[in-house]
């Protein structure tokens, strides 16, 4: 829980001195990170019980490192150059409060990233206007509890991770106190 501790300890005051807040509460604070995952193309020409495997084996693999079941995710639309039908599972999310946020921030922030292929940090585009981050990953074998060997499918996720930030500058100021690595520009 290094983040939570830091955010406690060094976050919230030095945000109060940059941008003058009056209340303790007015200082933004992560709320939760949100773990997703589309695999409709990699489904969609399969037979049911091949489906169901691959379902089962994705739930079961984001369950080992985020620490909580996902939940399958259907198409709300019939798309016919997709080949989706209304009420097909093209993806699994998974939302991540509390400790179980800040255990996965920890992990994310200290080892995933870092063991990640190619990773030179953060880009600051990747924060929305709204104060909220976003990184995509092309392989979630990264998280230290996915063995490689045994894992038959590699699959890309987003991870978003929702601020109580109102602008973008706030939210930046956040994820740096809180040590995420960004970009040096």
């Amino acid at each position: 829980m290094i983040i939570k501790e830091k955010y406690q300890n060094q976050a919230k005051s030095e945000m109060m001195k940059k941008f003058s807040y009056k209340n303790v509460m007015a200082v933004p604070k992560i709320e939760k990170v949100v773990i997703n995952t589309g695999f409709g193309k990699i489904i969609i020409p399969k037979t049911n019980d091949e489906k169901k495997k691959f379902e089962q084996y994705i739930l079961a693999q984001i369950a080992e490192f985020a620490g909580q079941k996902p939940v399958l995710t259907e198409a709300k639309k019939s798309i016919s150059s997709f080949k989706t039908r209304e009420g097909n599972v093209i993806g699994a999310k998974v939302t991540l409060r509390g400790k179980k946020m800040y255990n996965f921030l920890d992990k994310l922030i200290n080892i995933v990233l870092p063991r990640t292929r190619d990773f030179k940090g953060i880009k600051l585009s990747a924060l929305d206007t709204n104060g909220n981050l976003n990184i995509g990953m092309k392989e979630h074998i990264a998280f230290p509890e996915i063995s490689p060997e045994k894992a038959n499918y590699l699959f890309g996720l987003q991870i978003t991770v929702v601020s109580s930030a109102q602008t973008r500058e706030e939210a930046q100021e956040l994820f740096t106190l809180l040590d995420f690595p960004f970009k040096k520009s």
